[in-house]
């Protein structure tokens, strides 16, 4: 099955600095690095690497070529994507020598999308596949009710989390994608072991993905509830671990996999990337995770059924 992903893509400014600026503040950066970034083009390039079929939608400003040319390169079909003028989406990040960030992040081309251009990528995408989704463009609401309206299953994964999401009919999406953070702010503040079952009784033909970083994750589909751990390795960059996992993830629902079975893979997915250096390309292929399974190169957790 093939996955329609109209999400974000942006030029990550990485400035090397010894402290963050302050008010009023001049000084010599240290280093600039050019990446290609965005939490759309992360996953699309995750979602691919899983096996996937992707197709990216959106649009790119006059600098966005290297976008471009980034997704080409890792078999995602962009034939969907415009370029228009202006300034595409980009982040200016400081990095400081105890190796945190603070970013600043410019929409862009991100957040400059229409009815009549939505409604173009849904008629060339066609009536069969999956929507990928996340919270960094313009007019979300009504991209999740096309989506539905056209008969095509929406995975949302809910962030960053900011207004617009109140905005969105939730039950009109099939997947949620969570972490305990966005989780606890959708279900209004609760316990963490509550957040599952609030939003169930909210929307509840919903299934749900909740992430909990080096906690592992735990999913509820079709009434039944299941958690895994994590791999036991020593991680050199978490960047890409949740745009990872959502994507190996989504590729076993989509090919008819267990919910364990879809928890394991996306658990020894997420290990090997967080052994990597960098975001979209730290993410491995399917092929990488397949051998590591077979080989037990990882201890990979089981997943338990709860209840």
């Amino acid at each position: 099955m093939k996955i329609l992903n109209l999400g974000s893509m942006n030029v990550d400014n990485v400035y090397q600095v010894d402290e963050f600026l302050l008010p009023g503040e001049t000084k010599l950066s240290q280093g600039l690095s050019l990446f290609c970034g965005g939490k759309g083009l992360n996953q699309s390039i995750a979602a691919v690497r899983a096996g996937n079929e992707v197709w990216h939608a959106g649009l790119i400003g006059e600098d966005g070529g290297m976008l471009l040319d980034k997704l080409k390169e890792n078999g995602v079909n962009t034939s969907l994507i415009r370029q228009v003028p202006g300034k595409g989406g980009h982040t200016v990040i400081q990095v400081n020598r105890q190796g945190q960030n603070c970013i600043l992040l410019y929409g862009g081309t991100n957040r400059m999308l229409t009815h009549e251009i939505i409604d173009g990528i849904f008629d060339a995408f066609g009536s069969e596949g999956a929507v990928l989704l996340q919270n960094e463009i313009n007019l979300l609401p009504y991209v999740i009710e096309t989506a539905h309206r056209r008969g095509l299953p929406v995975f949302f994964n809910a962030a960053p989390m900011d207004a617009q999401v109140s905005e969105c009919d939730l039950s009109l999406v099939d997947w949620l994608i969570v972490n305990e953070v966005e989780g606890r702010q959708l279900a209004g503040d609760c316990p963490e072991e509550e957040i599952l079952s609030v939003l169930s009784r909210q929307y509840p033909s919903m299934s749900i993905l909740l992430t909990l970083g080096s906690r592992g994750a735990v999913c509820l589909h079709q009434g039944e509830r299941h958690t895994i751990g994590v791999c036991s390795v020593q991680a050199v960059d978490t960047t890409a671990a949740g745009d990872t996992f959502s994507g190996y993830f989504m590729y076993g629902v989509l090919h008819g996999l267990p919910i364990p079975d879809c928890l394991r893979l996306a658990t020894a997915a997420s290990a090997l990337c967080v052994g990597r250096a960098g975001a979209a390309d730290s993410v491995p292929l399917k092929s990488e995770v397949d051998q590591a399974l077979a080989q037990g190169s990882l201890e990979v957790p089981l997943a338990r059924r709860e209840g």
